[in-house]
C-alpha cells in the first residue's frame, strides 16, 4: 500500500512540476499576442486559443496535485484544531462520500460529450486551432488524475488510522489554512 501511495504521490508531483512550466509559456505567449495586437495591430487567434488551453491545461491536469499538497479549499475554522486521528477520519469520509462521488459523475457526464468532440474532430470555428477535441479531453483527465491522488489519500489516511507508515500523516501535516 505504501509504494502504491508514494508512486501515485510521484506521479502527481511530477505532473504538476511539468504543467507549472505552462505557466511560463502562457506568461511569455501572452506578451508575444499583446505586444502584437497593440505595438503592430496583428491579431493572432491561435496564438490566443494557445494560451487559452495552456490555461485550461494547468487547472484541470494540476488538480491532482493540489490536493496532494492541501491547496484545494477547505473549511479549516474546527479542523485545524482537531487531533490528526480526527482529521483523518474526515479525509476517509471527504473522499468516499464527496470526492470520489464528484469525480465519477464530472466523468460521466463529460464522457458522451468528449467522445462526440472526439468523433467529428472538432475544430475551432474562427480559423484558431484544429483540436478543439483534445481540450475537451481534460474533462475526462482532470477527474481521473483527482481520482487517483484521491485513492492516495484515501489509503494514505487508512494507512494511518490502522497504525501503519505514521509518517504518511504526521501532526505538521500542512491544510490549506497554514500549519496545524
Amino acid at each position: 500500500m505504501l509504494s502504491l501511495v508514494r508512486a501515485i504521490d510521484a506521479f502527481s508531483d511530477l505532473l504538476g512540476r511539468a504543467v507549472a512550466w505552462l505557466l511560463v509559456l502562457m506568461t511569455l505567449l501572452t506578451v508575444v499576442v499583446v505586444v502584437g495586437r497593440y505595438a503592430f495591430g496583428l491579431g493572432a487567434i491561435v496564438l490566443q486559443e494557445t494560451v487559452l488551453y495552456m490555461h485550461a491545461a494547468v487547472f484541470m491536469l494540476a488538480a491532482g496535485y493540489t490536493l496532494r499538497h492541501n491547496g484545494h479549499v477547505r473549511v479549516d475554522i474546527l479542523n485545524a484544531r482537531w487531533p490528526a486521528r480526527r482529521r483523518a477520519w474526515v479525509e476517509v469520509f471527504g473522499t468516499l462520500f464527496f470526492l470520489l462521488p464528484v469525480v465519477v459523475f464530472i466523468f460521466w457526464m463529460s464522457r458522451d460529450y468528449v467522445l462526440a468532440s472526439w468523433r467529428i474532430g472538432e475544430t475551432s470555428t474562427d480559423g484558431g486551432l484544429p483540436f478543439v477535441y483534445v481540450l475537451k479531453t481534460l474533462l475526462l483527465l482532470m477527474p481521473a488524475l483527482l481520482a487517483l491522488q484521491g485513492l492516495a489519500e484515501l489509503l494514505r489516511n487508512l494507512a494511518f488510522l490502522g497504525g501503519h507508515h505514521p509518517e504518511l500523516y504526521p501532526e505538521t501535516q500542512q491544510h490549506g489554512a497554514g500549519e496545524l
